[in-house]
């Protein structure tokens, strides 16, 4: 399964807005998209509650992943909404 790690580049980290544009990104993926941090189990990239609970801050390096035809592009689409500081293009 393709995998990659990204740094988040959101200052504050994966909260309200950054949260939901990462999901937004997610939903719009031929694949499902898991994302995790550290120790915590693979979530579902495209649910807003699950991104949330990860808890990940600014500088936090997050693991995602996605299996299918289309995996790898979906992955270079999380990660280079991940990698951005969403909370500066507010």
């Amino acid at each position: 399964m393709p995998a990659r790690e990204v740094v988040v580049g959101s200052r504050i980290g994966l909260h309200g807005r950054p949260a939901a544009i990462v999901v937004k990104t997610a939903q719009a993926q031929p694949v499902t998209v898991r994302i995790s941090i550290a120790e915590k189990s693979p979530v579902d990239a495209r649910s807003i509650i699950a991104v949330l609970s990860l808890g990940a801050h600014g500088g936090d390096t997050v693991t995602i992943e996605a299996e299918g035809d289309g995996a790898d592009a979906a992955l270079d689409a999380m990660a280079d909404v991940l990698a951005k500081d969403l909370d500066a293009e507010a």
